[in-house]
């Protein structure tokens, strides 16, 4: 993976160095701006740090303490967390000076409008769901630059001067963990959300629709119809997100410029076998699923590392190229042998950027 980075003192912003944000009081935020506030646009120093440095940390810790569970972070698609947290962040855009709503999927809403009506609308935002025992930075960081960035224009005066609207949108579901269907807000946004999602259900047998109707969504095909947007209104998507690997702390590297977003097969795999006494079936005529599932395991875990090992290129290979396998990632999420010893399921998980090996028939 490859980064293009501009000089570090090219930067249109500092690297904070000193751990001095840690102190911050967010009821002195604005009091506290003084010779620091600058003005946004005009040369000097045009950083809020009170707003987009001290007071989005404080955010992100305080979303980062809304959870479900005790000891560890986990919000999942309209849970009793999810339902504080969206208060909260409406709370936060309400303090930006945006309009607020929430859509018909659970989506989170905040919008300013322009000077110039018919402008198309920049959207920024990312997603309010989490993860199991998720770090605190995965999709807040996202939804709380943002609301931080409006919020500095909103102070300099500039947030009603705008030459299009922009809007903010915390996505209710990019995880997938409650419905095993990844991308529920963003999908009804985007317009293609399959109306079959509304019958998903969860581990308790909940569907979607269910839930949606517990929280007074309409939870029907027409209502999801209204959440989507028109391309044509629409000028640009942009995400401030977390890197979530090691690449740019190894290199040194204070921010990466995204090339491209990997797309995602998930796979549940069941291997059948029969069980059999350990003292009594012996090993030519045993069938244990655990040990087939585990050379399939270790199997996939080499051909992703080193797929030329498996894989020859010639023309009968289709779209298949050594370089759509570039960046190429396969793990295991999930192991299971519950009912019994004789079936075992896991999960597989594959992602690059280059569809062309990800779904080449």
């Amino acid at each position: 993976m490859a980064f293009s980075l501009p000089n570090p003192h090219h930067f249109p912003f500092p690297i904070p160095q000193s751990p001095h944000f840690l102190n911050f009081d967010p009821s002195n935020a604005q009091s506290n701006l003084g010779s620091e506030m600058g003005s946004v646009g005009n040369g000097g120093n045009e950083l809020f740090p009170e707003i987009l440095r001290d007071e989005a940390v404080f955010r992100i810790k305080e979303l980062g303490e809304v959870s479900d569970r005790e000891g560890y972070l986990e919000r999942t698609f309209l849970s009793p967390a999810t339902l504080r947290a969206t208060d909260l962040i409406i709370s936060w855009m309400q303090d930006a000076g945006l309009r607020t709503w929430v859509d018909q999927m659970g989506n989170i809403h905040g919008r300013i409008e322009s000077v110039n009506s018919s402008a198309e609308a920049l959207l920024i935002g990312s997603h309010m769901d989490t993860v199991v025992d998720a770090g605190m930075y995965d999709g807040a960081l996202g939804v709380i630059c943002a609301i931080a960035a409006l919020k500095a224009l909103k102070i300099s005066g500039k947030l009603q001067k705008l030459y299009r609207p922009v809007e903010v949108i915390a996505f209710s579901d990019e995880e997938g963990v409650r419905f095993q269907s990844t991308f529920l807000g963003s999908a009804a946004v985007a317009g293609i959300l399959p109306p079959s999602t509304l019958l998903a259900t969860d581990k308790s047998g909940i569907t979607v629709q269910n839930v949606l109707r517990e929280n007074s969504f309409e939870a029907t095909i027409e209502s999801l119809g209204r959440v989507k947007y028109n391309p044509q209104s629409v000028w640009g998507y942009v995400e401030v997100h977390i890197e979530q690997g090691p690449v740019l702390e190894t290199l040194g590297y204070p921010l990466g410029i995204v090339k491209g977003i990997a797309g995602q097969t998930r796979l549940k795999v069941i291997v059948n076998g029969v069980q059999g006494h350990a003292g009594t079936v012996p090993m030519p005529l045993r069938q244990d699923p655990m040990a087939a599932a585990a050379e399939l395991i270790v199997t996939l875990e080499s051909l992703c590392r080193k797929p030329e090992k498996f894989l020859t290129y010639d023309n009968e290979c289709g779209r298949v190229t050594k370089e759509s396998l570039a960046g190429l990632v396969c793990t295991v999420g999930e192991l299971s042998c519950w009912p019994s010893a004789s079936n075992v399921n896991f999960t597989v998980d594959i992602r690059v950027i280059d569809d062309k090996a990800r779904k080449p028939y």
